[in-house]
């Protein structure tokens, strides 16, 4: 009879439990399943993540003071302390159900409270959460999918990028961190191209596409072919960016190249990218 009660005890609490009380077996953001080498945990029937889940799939800046964190998008704001439940949330003082910590050298945050501060929404299923953050928006259209393509002198090659997060990222650094604009090269390859001093060759492409696999904008970054000697090459900046669309020419540097890079890879490290 005791193990009969008992057995109806434990039954009695498994079905009055949140889906959040139960083990998590994966976190998806925008429909893609995080790829991570810590698994998230339940702490007083909250979802504890790995902060490397919010910083790099969410969009949000961190940065580290002893053991203060701070997150922070265009839009708003978080700072945390490790082993503390007071949070100061875009100036204004409040208190989590959990504190953040530290386990195996990652830190564990909260996540509902910071997805939902900086806009998405996040549901549980049997084990899964799914989290869907603010898409990107051009010409009142939402970006589903970013087509990069690059090796471009051998014939192209393409990956596609999901992730509002990301699109969010690569189109600010094409948009806000471009140069001056300046005319029109007069030689410009998808080839590596020798013939003309001050030619360009592409190097990437980047389509922005719709839900219906459209593009709304694309850009293009060009090189400047190096085969010639240096003074005659001088007048002529090493990289461009091309708005395709608008058919307009901006002047582009290597560390823009190298800040876009540095969020592929990382969406490629965390499972949002596919060939």
């Amino acid at each position: 009879m005791k193990k009969f009660f008992t057995g109806i005890i434990v039954a009695s609490i498994f079905l009055m439990a949140s889906p959040a009380d139960a083990a998590t077996t994966h976190v998806q953001i925008d429909q893609v399943v995080v790829k991570s080498d810590v698994a998230p945990e339940i702490k007083n029937n909250r979802t504890m993540v790995p902060l490397r889940v919010i910083s790099e799939n969410l969009g949000a800046q961190v940065q580290w003071k002893d053991a203060q964190i701070t997150l922070s998008t265009d839009e708003a704001t978080v700072i945390l302390n490790v082993k503390n439940k007071t949070v100061i949330k875009n100036g204004n003082v409040e208190q989590l159900d959990v504190q953040p910590y530290v386990k195996s050298n990652r830190t564990f945050v909260p996540l509902r409270f910071i997805a939902e501060t900086f806009g998405s929404q996040v549901e549980y299923s049997q084990g899964s959460i799914s989290i869907t953050s603010t898409p990107l928006l051009l010409d009142n259209e939402q970006i589903k999918t970013l087509r990069y393509e690059y090796n471009m002198a051998k014939g192209g090659e393409m990956q596609f990028i999901k992730g509002h997060a990301y699109h969010q990222a690569i189109y600010k650094v094409l948009q806000e961190q471009k140069g001056e604009q300046v005319e029109a090269p007069k030689d410009y390859y998808w080839r590596f191209n020798l013939e003309t001093v001050g030619s360009y060759t592409k190097l990437a492409q980047y389509d922005f596409l719709n839900q219906d696999n459209t593009s709304v904008e694309q850009y293009d970054i060009y090189e400047l072919n190096q085969s010639f000697p240096a003074e005659e090459l001088a007048p002529y900046p090493t990289f461009l960016l091309h708005d395709f669309n608008k058919n307009v020419w901006y002047v582009f540097t290597e560390k823009e190249l190298k800040a876009i890079q540095q969020i592929l890879d990382n969406a490629t490290n965390n499972g949002f990218t596919t060939k």
